[in-house]
């Protein structure tokens, strides 16, 4: 099994003070991540992140990634005091896997950030080696958990609700877990 992390809001200091955490389970890596490139050369983009994407792009991406086999957790925090201890809280109760092979997190993160992911997994008894820190151009399902952690952000923080509302509904039936 692979792991994916990514977030969406942490970096925030204005605007919405909610980020989402996602961790995103594969049991078919190489599967999913050809299935990924698939869908962003037909898309005619270069690679998918959420941030930088137009809707109209984010809408076909979306409706192709959901139909790939995965399953999430999402935890949804609101008006975090202090992210780096509500990271740490809340990723010891998502990572408790035991078959774990290789958890990718997204690179672009301060090194506070992955200091405080590889103590958590330590302290759950995976090995900091199948700990990767990532670019979201050099693992296209690392681009997956972005969707996932900029739809659930949005959707939770009530933007384009009419537009998300139903793009959510079918994240949900992938959900593992989530936590608010």
């Amino acid at each position: 099994m692979h792991i994916f992390i990514d977030e969406s809001g942490i970096h925030k200091k204005v605007d919405h003070s909610s980020f989402a955490l996602v961790y995103v389970e594969v049991d078919n890596f190489h599967v999913i991540e050809e299935r990924i490139h698939a869908i962003e050369k037909e898309l005619k983009i270069e690679k998918f992140h959420w941030s930088e994407i137009a809707w109209k792009f984010k809408e076909k991406f979306i409706q192709e990634a959901l139909k790939l086999d995965f399953k999430v957790k999402i935890a949804i925090v609101k008006n975090p005091v202090s992210p780096a201890r509500e990271l740490e809280r809340i990723l010891s109760h998502m990572a408790i896997e035991k078959n774990i092979s290789c958890i990718f997190i997204d690179g672009k993160k301060p090194k506070w950030y992955e200091l405080k992911i590889k103590k958590v997994l330590r302290d759950k008894g995976v090995s900091a080696r199948k700990v990767r820190m990532v670019r979201d151009d050099q693992v296209a399902c690392i681009r997956l958990a972005d969707m996932i952690a900029g739809l659930s952000r949005s959707y939770f923080d009530g933007k384009n609700e009419k537009k998300l509302d139903g793009y959510y509904k079918k994240l949900e039936k992938k959900l593992i877990i989530l936590m608010q």
